[in-house]
């Protein structure tokens, strides 16, 4: 408190100045009305800078829950897309007989292969959150791969760059069937087979799902037509197919249940 006083003495002089310029600049600016405005149109200025900084930052740190909102959003949303597109053959559909055949569930990729010959993914969901074996994974543009394993709080996803994977798929134009697997080689490019040669195939066609598996619905990308032979026999075109997920890139991914999986698997078994 001394040290405060003895400044104040110190620089009384210049205190004192600074004092008579303030009051001077108040009463310049209450008794003209131009100077009034521009001292207006200047705090708000930087005023506004600063909680649009401010915004900013805590923008910045909020983004973890914004995406956390969109991904459960984006989660609704595409439930609702595809089970309308389940029922679409129904005349009239209401809200006791609308039939839910696939859920959502938004998951977050924590290890990534894609360098490997039998690649493996990570993801942050397990058993407590109801997520099981033969789940199918995906993201806004495509497939990723299916849930091979599960603990209680995270599961592993077989990619689609593992030489084990297979999934059916098929030519969105022309609706013929196929295999889809990978050879091991490129990241971007994985190989549907067993298409036949009287299929009108085109450079830039797209390929998707089929939706004749209890994993995946139809309709979901796969990726387009890059180039295509005949195999050794020559009774079925050989696709490399570029797909639209980057392999090496992954965070967001939603994980698909076939409501109706084991009822079909058991069928099927017998």
């Amino acid at each position: 408190m001394q040290q405060i006083i003895n400044f104040i003495i110190r620089n009384k002089n210049f205190l004192l100045f600074l004092s008579l310029f303030f009051i001077s600049i108040v009463f310049t600016i209450q008794s003209h009305s131009y100077h009034k405005s521009k001292f207006i149109n200047s705090a708000n200025f930087l005023s506004g800078g600063i909680y649009n900084s401010v915004n900013d930052i805590s923008g910045y740190f909020n983004l973890k829950s914004q995406n956390q909102l969109l991904s459960e959003e984006n989660n609704r949303l595409k439930e609702l897309l595809f089970n309308i597109d389940k029922n679409k053959d129904s005349v009239f559909t209401n809200n006791t007989s609308f039939e839910q055949a696939y859920k959502f569930y938004p998951a977050n990729i924590i290890k990534n292969n894609f360098s490997l010959t039998d690649n493996i993914l990570t993801i942050n969901k397990g058993k407590r959150d109801s997520i099981k074996e033969d789940f199918g994974v995906i993201t806004t543009k495509g497939i990723v791969g299916i849930v091979d394993k599960t603990s209680n709080r995270f599961g592993t996803v077989i990619s689609i760059l593992n030489t084990n994977s297979r999934i059916s798929a098929q030519l969105k134009k022309s609706g013929h069937l196929g295999s889809l697997k990978w050879n091991g080689k490129s990241s971007e490019l994985v190989q549907l087979v067993d298409i036949q040669i009287n299929a009108n195939l085109k450079k830039g066609d797209t390929i998707i799902t089929s939706g004749q598996s209890s994993i995946f619905p139809k309709n979901i990308g796969i990726g387009t037509i890059q180039d295509f032979n005949n195999d050794a026999a020559g009774n079925f075109y050989e696709i490399n197919v570029k797909l639209f997920n980057d392999m090496t890139n992954l965070e967001h991914v939603y994980l698909i249940e076939n409501v109706h999986r084991e009822e079909i698997n058991t069928l099927l078994n017998e």
